[in-house]
């Protein structure tokens, strides 16, 4: 295993981690452009850069890519991003699994994607807050807790003098002043700096992420667009989780530097080839001894309980039949996975391919 370490550190997990809990929210990575980066907004972006985590493991620990493959062949629903959803007395619709980055090869729908898409009557995402800004950021005015500390509590005061340094010296790197961000929640800051430079650039420049794209060219063509959450709830969720997971996440994630983009490459090979099953034994795998409850929680709040109230508030909309349901594709595998939800809920599920 000395040789994987050399590949994915720990630091590296953690960051990984998180990025898996960032492409749960969506709209995350656009509220974190809109806080932090608008003076970048004419910024020309910078190249992406990042090598394939999994594929140097397959050549370096073959034993251990091995076992990640296997179980991620046991991972129920783990292979695919479109799902045929068919009822009796409905018109059939999809179910489609995006990863909420910018990047071409995320943003360009495959072939049966791309029909299923341009066929549907109605497009369905995880959250329309994001399509009027004003509106999304008076909501967020309404519960300034969720992203600030409203009392004494700043950063600093909850990081140790060694993790306070690494801190610094990291948002430092990223441009960012400490001072700037003192106030601001270790999570919200966690998401800014886990993302690529490249990533923030092209958002910051108006690039939308895929789930935006989908939403906008349907109004842009005339087809209405509906919600399964508000970015409220979302918010509420992620700020429930324990403020020592957060924290450690921010830390880590900030020790990694540039190496974010060797996990964001990762990230994406894996979505491409449609491995929803492959992230969480992948990160398993790589170290087996992380705090698994900590994770286990996020799984929880972040994943399978959202999945319910995703799977919930779809059916009235699925049933008008001829929907393109389009949300993470983390929300997509497993016994608790959206895909189950909606056999569970009456549906013939299939993949396409």
């Amino acid at each position: 295993m000395k040789r994987a370490l050399a590949i994915a550190d720990r630091a590296a997990l953690v960051s990984l981690k998180l990025l898996v809990a960032l492409n749960a929210l969506f709209f995350l990575s656009f509220l974190i452009v809109l806080l932090l980066a608008m003076g970048r907004a004419h910024a020309e972006a910078p190249a992406c850069a990042g090598a394939d985590l999994l594929s140097a493991l397959q050549k370096e620990d073959p034993a251990t890519y091995s076992r990640i493959e296997t179980e991620a062949a046991a991972t129920l629903n783990g292979k695919g991003l479109l799902w045929k959803l068919e009822k009796s007395g409905e018109k059939p619709s999809f179910l489609f699994g995006t990863m909420h980055m910018t990047d071409p090869r995320v943003t360009t729908l495959p072939p049966a994607a791309r029909k299923a898409y341009d066929a549907a009557g109605t497009i369905i995402i995880e959250t329309t807050d994001v399509l009027d800004k004003q509106k999304m950021m008076e909501a967020m005015l309404k519960e300034p807790e969720l992203m600030m500390f409203t009392d004494n509590t700043t950063l600093s005061s909850l990081l140790s003098p060694e993790d306070a340094a690494v801190v610094n010296k990291g948002l430092d790197a990223r441009g960012i002043p400490p001072a700037s961000v003192s106030k601001m929640k270790p999570w919200l800051l966690s998401a800014m700096v886990a993302l690529p430079v490249c990533e923030v650039a092209r958002q910051a420049g108006g690039a939308p992420v895929l789930d935006v794209k989908l939403a906008q060219d349907a109004k842009a063509n005339g087809k209405p667009v509906e919600g399964l959450e508000t970015a409220a709830s979302q918010l509420r969720a992620m700020a429930s989780l324990p403020l020592a997971f957060h924290i450690k996440g921010l830390v880590e994630t900030l020790k990694l530097g540039d190496k974010i983009n060797d996990i964001n490459e990762t990230m994406i090979v894996l979505y491409q080839r449609g491995d929803t099953g492959t992230f969480w034994p992948l990160l398993r795998s790589i170290s087996p001894d992380e705090d698994d409850a900590g994770y286990a929680e996020f799984d929880r709040t972040m994943i399978t309980g959202r999945n319910k109230v995703m799977a919930d508030h779809a059916a009235r909309i699925l049933a008008k039949g001829n929907a393109f349901m389009a949300v993470g594709a983390m929300h997509l595998p497993g016994p608790e996975g959206l895909v189950e939800d909606f056999r569970k809920a009456g549906y013939t599920v299939t993949a396409v391919d």
